[in-house]
């Protein structure tokens, strides 16, 4: 999940000063708090604290990740919602027509942050910072996934890629 501490702020109604500190361990939430940021993390208490775990591998089913959809492009998050998760996979549907996000939305991504994509199927450009990438099945992509991007299926047939975004790995 790639929140920044605004739009985590927004979500949990805690305010990010506050979230700030508790990221630093300046200071420590109350339980009150704590599940209102679980809350906006898509946690709960439990998992946010690591109180449920038995076990240290997480089995995601075809078709059982958590689902989003704009427009043409649906998402499947194929990554569970773990505590200290640092790197997100999912799963792109782009219908002809169909993009990523705006030319002028801002980088959802952490700052740092990595992504590779694998196109499974179709044919699908990729644009980041102006430059426009033409990629098709089998092709794989790795860029500064912090930059402003969106992938576009200006095709007939529907695209499918793979996507790993790696928070906070690159070194400025």
């Amino acid at each position: 999940m790639d929140l920044s501490l605004r739009d985590l702020a927004e979500r949990s109604g805690v305010s990010a000063p506050m979230l700030s500190q508790v990221e630093r361990g300046t200071t420590s939430p109350t339980l009150a708090v704590a599940a209102r940021i679980a809350t906006g993390l898509d946690l709960s208490l439990s998992q946010l604290l690591r109180l449920d775990e038995d076990g240290h591998v997480v089995v995601v089913r075809r078709g059982q990740g958590r689902k989003r959809r704009s427009g043409g492009h649906r998402v499947e998050e194929l990554t569970p919602p773990l505590p200290g998760q640092r790197a997100d996979v999912s799963l792109h549907r782009l219908r002809p027509g169909a993009v990523t996000g705006g030319a002028d939305d801002p980088p959802i991504h952490e700052p740092g942050s990595r992504e590779t994509a694998v196109v499974l199927e179709g044919t699908v450009t990729l644009a980041v910072e102006g430059q426009r990438y033409q990629l098709r099945a089998g092709d794989s992509v790795t860029f500064d996934a912090d930059l402003p991007h969106h992938f576009e299926n200006n095709g007939e047939k529907p695209v499918e890629l793979l996507a790993v975004v790696a928070a906070g790995l690159r070194r400025s």
